[in-house]
């Protein structure tokens, strides 16, 4: 059963006039393998009311959702339902980053961008929402910034998220790799080494990201092998 039938199924389960975000609710008693649909909808509809965050919904947003997931013939509607539902919600973004948090992590511990958590995954993704048509504006920033705090993202690891895929945004290599700037050589590899394991497809598919948006790995690989390439060559010269 892929991913998008359950998505459905779980829609279905909607009484007439339920808003999306009751999905979230009934999620939360579902079992661990069920978290790959919690993502999945999460991304959709934050990425539904971050569209509107510079004042334009563009066909390049909409369409970045291809960027993350891949969708099986036929089935695009599913993921432009979850999409207008969310955008029909009266609920505010801050109420569904707040019902994805306590999905995804219940005990409210604060999370660094190095443990790779699913939360940092799903803010990953709706940077690449953000940054589709060729811009960043400053009111997806503070979208993004306001989400990451319901996520219980510090400001550190929504810095490095941002260096990661905003193009023109301050990139520090330790700061990609989560290294303060008198980190060693040997420590600045282990944390290449690390964060290397923690993308892998495997480890991503554990942590509720589904098959379909393995595609988010291929950005923060190619950035976190630029920034050991860039320390490994500092530190040596």
């Amino acid at each position: 059963m892929s991913i998008w039938t359950r998505i459905t199924e779980a829609l279905a389960a909607l009484a007439k006039g339920e808003p999306l975000s009751v999905v979230f609710d009934k999620l939360r008693s579902s079992p661990p393998a069920e978290q790959s649909v919690g993502f999945t909808i999460a991304v959709l509809a934050l990425g539904a009311k971050m569209a509107k965050a510079d004042g334009t919904v563009t066909r390049d947003e909409v369409t970045a959702f291809r960027r993350i997931f891949t969708f099986p013939e036929g089935e695009e509607e599913h993921a432009a339902r979850v999409f207008n539902l969310a955008r029909q919600d009266v609920a505010g973004f801050d109420a569904y980053a707040r019902k994805i948090a306590r999905l995804f992590n219940p005990d409210g511990q604060s999370i660094c961008a190095d443990d790779h958590h699913v939360l940092v995954d799903i803010l990953e993704a709706l940077f690449q929402i953000a940054v589709a048509d060729g811009s960043y504006h400053a009111g997806e920033d503070a979208f993004l910034t306001h989400v990451a705090q319901e996520f219980g993202l510090d400001e550190g690891c929504f810095r490095i998220v941002r260096s990661r895929l905003v193009e023109g945004a301050p990139r520090d290599p330790y700061d990609v790799l989560g290294l303060p700037r008198d980190a060693t050589r040997d420590e600045a590899r282990q944390a290449w080494k690390s964060l290397i394991r923690n993308t892998h497809p495997d480890v991503l598919q554990s942590r509720g990201v589904p098959p379909e948006a393995m595609k988010l790995a291929e950005r923060r690989l190619q950035l976190i092998n630029e920034a050991w390439r860039e320390i490994s060559a500092k530190v040596a010269a």
